[in-house]
Formats: structure tokens, C-alpha cells, sequence
């Protein structure tokens, strides 16, 4: 690993460097990843845009680990010089080659956010035309991973960010509260003609394509990563 950083509570950032490998894979894309040696891999979501990892020279991902600071098949705790095994890409949750929508909308929960921050900084790089909204529910204002960074982007303009935190809300917060309804989906989807993605945990997924199609936007418009992150890494 080239570089782990604690993220939030539960999570860390951990940086894979590719010596100078090529791996190719679109914005959105997982990897089955493991410690070098273990025949078990695991399914993460890469949290970096392609231009990243080929500028870097690395890989990065959420991980979610438990108080122990294990991850995936209870694997030891990630540490800066630990080797990894990386297999891949998979998965079809991907940005488009060329989305002709004005409009983007990603709705993450939880690290259901890795995939997200990938299409994001993805889109941002290629210079995306259109309007970027980025919708992301956590637990509590603490499990926004990559919170501090969509904020700056949002202040910039290069963004439109929505917060809600689903249980554990102090008083000062001033951002969402609850869980995703149809009423919050419909401050940010002024026009039909919006592309969406969708990741985070399993019931989330269920919930919100439908409730997108009562907006009026058109089942494929709706990008949705079958996984759930309570089946793969990202959980």
C-alpha cells in the first residue's frame, strides 16, 4: 500500500501503487482485491478517476473496517507497506462514454460513495458540460467519507451537494435528516432529462429507482450498482 489514511470513524482511504502497471478501467468500476499471498479477494469499488490512477500511478479505495480495523474476510488491519493482490476491473457500474444529458445526478450511500467520487472527478476532468449533482446520505455528519473534499467542490461551483444524515444528528446540524424520500429527491431533479447513479446499501438501491421513476425519469437513465454495499468491500 502507498498510503493509508483514516477517513471517518469507520473507514480508511488506502492508496495501491501499480509500479508503473497498467490498469485500465472505467470511472465507476471494482476491483477484487486482498493481501498478497491470500487466495481470497474481495470486491471494492475504485474511488479514483481513471486520470488519477494513470497520474498517480495508483489506485485508491474506501475501505470499510470493523473496531478491530480488519476489513473484507477479516483480513489484518491496513497498513502503509502492506502488498496487495489486485484483480480486475469488474463490474458494469460505469460512466459513459459520452452521456448526452445537460444533467448528472449521483445518489450515494455510506461508501457507496467510492464509485460516486470516481464518475465525479471523472466527469469533472473531462470537462463535463452540464450540471453535476451529488446527493449522499451517511449515518451520522462523522461517515461522510470524502465529505470535506465534495464541499470544497461545491463551493467552487463545480458541483451541487446535498447532505442528510440518516440516525446520530446533533442539534447544530443544518444539512438533511432521515432517510432519502421522494420530496429530497425532488429538490434536485428539475428535469427528466437527468442521468442518475445509484449506490450504497442494499435497501437504498431498491428504494430509490422507483421512486426516480415517479419524477419522470426514464428506468434507462438509471445507473444502479447491482452489488449493494452490503454484498461487496463497500459495505
Amino acid at each position: 500500500m502507498k498510503g493509508v489514511r483514516r477517513e471517518t470513524p469507520g473507514t480508511r482511504i488506502v492508496r495501491v501503487d501499480l509500479n508503473r502497471r497498467s490498469f485500465a478501467y472505467q470511472a465507476g468500476q471494482a476491483a477484487m482485491i486482498g493481501p498478497a499471498g491470500s487466495a481470497q479477494r474481495v470486491p471494492y469499488s475504485i474511488a479514483s478517476a481513471p486520470e488519477e490512477t494513470r497520474q498517480n500511478d495508483a489506485l485508491e479505495f474506501l475501505i470499510k473496517t470493523d473496531p478491530s480495523g480488519r476489513w473484507g474476510e477479516r483480513f489484518p488491519e491496513p497498513r502503509r507497506g502492506m502488498e496487495l493482490a489486485v484483480d480486475g476491473p469488474v463490474g458494469s457500474f460505469a460512466f459513459p462514454a459520452r452521456p448526452l444529458e445537460q444533467r448528472l445526478l449521483f445518489i450515494a450511500g455510506g461508501t457507496g460513495v467510492a464509485p460516486i467520487r470516481s464518475m465525479v472527478r471523472h466527469a469533472l476532468t473531462t470537462a463535463y458540460p452540464g450540471r453535476i449533482r451529488v446527493l449522499y446520505s451517511a449515518r451520522t455528519p462523522l461517515d461522510f467519507a470524502y465529505g470535506r473534499e465534495l464541499r470544497r467542490l461545491a463551493r467552487q461551483g463545480q458541483i451541487e451537494l446535498v447532505l442528510t444524515a440518516t440516525r446520530e444528528v446533533q442539534r447544530r446540524w443544518r444539512e438533511g435528516r432521515g432517510r432519502l424520500t421522494v420530496e429530497q429527491l425532488a429538490s434536485v431533479v428539475d428535469d427528466p432529462v437527468t442521468r442518475c447513479f445509484v449506490c450504497g446499501p442494499s435497501a437504498m438501491v431498491a428504494d430509490i429507482p422507483p421512486m426516480l421513476d415517479r419524477l419522470g425519469i426514464s428506468r434507462e437513465r438509471i445507473h444502479v450498482e447491482q452489488w449493494g454495499s452490503e454484498k461487496n468491500g463497500n459495505g
